[in-house]
């Protein structure tokens, strides 16, 4: 009985699919700009609800590719593709790819990139969350609020990238992949479809 072992590395083909998955989501962040503004008049905090949007990018491409790295570029790639279109956020956009991106490959690496599954994939969309927050903090959007202002606001942020980075995206991942669609990026067994369960 033969075994197959499957490299870790990133071949030009991974790069190439990340990179086309940034590129479609580079034009829904800049999309998702109005939508984030339109979400404001709900309520305190309202629109943090939404945020895990701009972390999806990263989390859908590794659960897609299974590779180190993967998460940063798609969000690095997904955040350049932004700015250039125009993000109200400027070239602070690429720094929170950056680390937003890093923020979601941490998990990813911690359980050393053996496991793609939902609880995986919603601690990677934490971390992209919690990296995002420390910027904000940084550039000091979010300095000034009061005690219960940041339990909403940063409450609601997890809540948010929670089912939009995590959920979401790792369900869109399952359906792309019982379509067959990705299997010339990489051999599915029927491993794969239960390590998806």
């Amino acid at each position: 009985m033969s075994t197959t072992v499957r490299s870790n590395k990133l071949k030009l083909t991974d790069i190439l699919v990340t990179i086309v998955i940034a590129v479609v989501f580079g034009v829904i962040y800049k999309i998702w700009g109005p939508t984030y503004d339109l979400m404001k008049p709900f309520g305190v905090h309202a629109e943090q609800m939404i945020y895990g949007m701009w972390f999806m990018a990263g989390t859908f491409a590794y659960v897609i590719i299974r590779k180190p790295g993967v998460a940063i570029l798609a969000e690095v790639a997904a955040s350049t593709v932004s700015a250039f279109l125009g993000s109200e956020w400027g070239m602070s956009t690429l720094v929170y790819g950056l680390l937003q991106g890093l923020g979601a490959e941490i998990f990813f690496a911690a359980f050393l990139y053996r496991k793609t599954n939902l609880f995986v994939t919603c601690l990677a969309a934490i971390g992209a969350a919690g990296a995002s927050l420390l910027l904000d903090y940084q550039y000091g959007y979010i300095d000034s609020l009061s005690t219960w202002n940041y339990t909403l606001f940063i409450g609601f942020r997890f809540i948010g990238s929670i089912l939009i980075a995590g959920v979401f995206a790792y369900y869109l991942a399952k359906a792309l992949e019982l379509t067959g669609v990705t299997r010339s990026l990489r051999p599915v067994s029927k491993q794969d479809y239960e390590a998806l369960d």
